[in-house]
């Protein structure tokens, strides 16, 4: 690699930070967006992406959530068992998305994940917020307190299912984190998303298949939930792996059951087809050396911690530019893996990508000589520097 220039500055890292792209042309049809690239760290698309909406059943993520938590907490097991409620039916004679649990009913947790990531389940969420918390009401406070733990600031649950209240509110972004949050903290249980159909005690054939209409196009989708309300329009979050890569979705808004298909699979090739990873530089590389003050070596070498791998458009013109940026000289000791620096890569028409740069290898104070050596440079500078005649 070619690198532009070497500058003296002191800036921030930025390590594992969100880098938004332009989209290139595309838009989607959605009223809102927000699109990741999980390999990455990347946005490539935020439109509307933080505004607060109702989410209907996409929702249902953040009661998902909590009860994976209960689970790998070690409060409830996939065999425990909850009591169905006459709120919880009332559920399914209100209309929407349905298990068609009944009263004596005694679902287990594994029953009530799948009935609310396969079918959608009203009822089922309101089971689960009841034996968790002991009501809905109290349940929706804890998911709105655990939301803002988990850095979803637009989130707000007035339900644990996604039924239309004004004060039911999520944004895409939000959703994105918490979709990230489902497939990295919960690798055992994130599998549900991926399963196509269930049916409880054979009772709903009708509605016994999972609504993500990314399950069945084999491209590598394995998540996540679908919601539709008249005021909030249809909705995903989706979660597609092809290679290496994993790119995670949610939008709302769109017109249609057909249009949220379409719409699903348009971001999903925009985002694999129009963005290709490369490896800028090894770990270990050294892309530069800096000077080191009072050290037993004079010069340490500046590299990546880990292999340097940036997503690039694949329609940018021009060539990579790149430059190496940090504050010297060094004074010793330094050890290995201290950040030094960064790289700062520029893309055209993307912007700047930051990345650390650490030490090569130990540098050690310098003996006596080194000192000595060293004492006698300043005084020589300072002697040069009173000696100049004044201009």
């Amino acid at each position: 690699m070619q690198f532009t220039s070497f500058r003296h500055l002191i800036l921030s890292t930025l390590a594992g930070a969100m880098i938004a792209l332009p989209a290139f042309g595309f838009d989607t049809a959605a009223r809102s967006a927000w699109v990741y690239d999980m390999t990455t760290h990347t946005v490539l698309m935020d439109k509307n992406g933080n505004v607060p909406v109702p989410p209907a059943s996409m929702s249902k993520l953040m009661t998902i959530n909590m009860l994976f938590e209960a689970l790998r907490d070690g409060r409830v097991t996939m065999d425990t068992t909850f009591a169905v409620s006459t709120r919880a039916t009332d559920m399914t004679a209100q209309g929407g998305s349905t298990m068609y649990l009944q009263a004596g009913d005694r679902p287990s947790v594994y029953d009530l994940l799948h009935g609310m990531i396969v079918n959608s389940g009203n009822d089922a969420c309101v089971v689960v917020a009841e034996g968790l918390a002991g009501s809905e009401d109290a349940f929706s406070q804890q998911m709105t307190a655990r939301a803002r733990e988990l850095g979803m600031d637009q989130s707000t649950f007035a339900n644990a299912s996604g039924w239309p209240d004004p004060r039911h509110r999520m944004s895409m972004k939000d959703l994105g984190i918490l979709a990230r949050r489902l497939i990295e903290e919960f690798p055992d249980y994130y599998p549900f998303f991926a399963e196509t159909s269930y049916n409880y005690k054979e009772r709903a054939p009708a509605n016994a298949n999972n609504r993500n209409p990314l399950l069945k196009l084999g491209i590598g989708a394995d998540g996540l939930k679908t919601g539709h309300t008249s005021e909030a329009g249809y909705g995903l979050v989706g979660s597609v792996q092809q290679g290496e890569r994993r790119v995670i979705f949610a939008f709302a808004g769109t017109e249609s059951d057909k249009a949220r298909a379409e719409e699903a699979e348009r971001i999903t090739a925009w985002a694999f087809r129009q963005f290709a990873m490369k490896t800028m530089a090894k770990a270990g590389q050294r892309l530069a050396e800096a000077p080191v003050h009072l050290g037993e070596m004079p010069n340490v070498g500046l590299v990546p911690a880990s292999d340097i791998r940036l997503l690039v458009p694949a329609m940018a013109n021009g060539t990579l530019q790149a430059e190496v940026v940090y504050s010297g000289p060094f004074t010793a000791p330094i050890a290995k893996g201290t950040q030094l620096g960064e790289l700062v890569v520029s893309v055209p028409d993307l912007g700047e990508q930051r990345i650390p740069l650490v030490a090569e290898a130990d540098v050690a104070k310098g003996g006596f000589i080194v000192r000595l050596q060293t004492a006698a440079q300043v005084l020589m500078q300072r002697y040069l520097a009173d000696e100049t005649p004044a201009s």
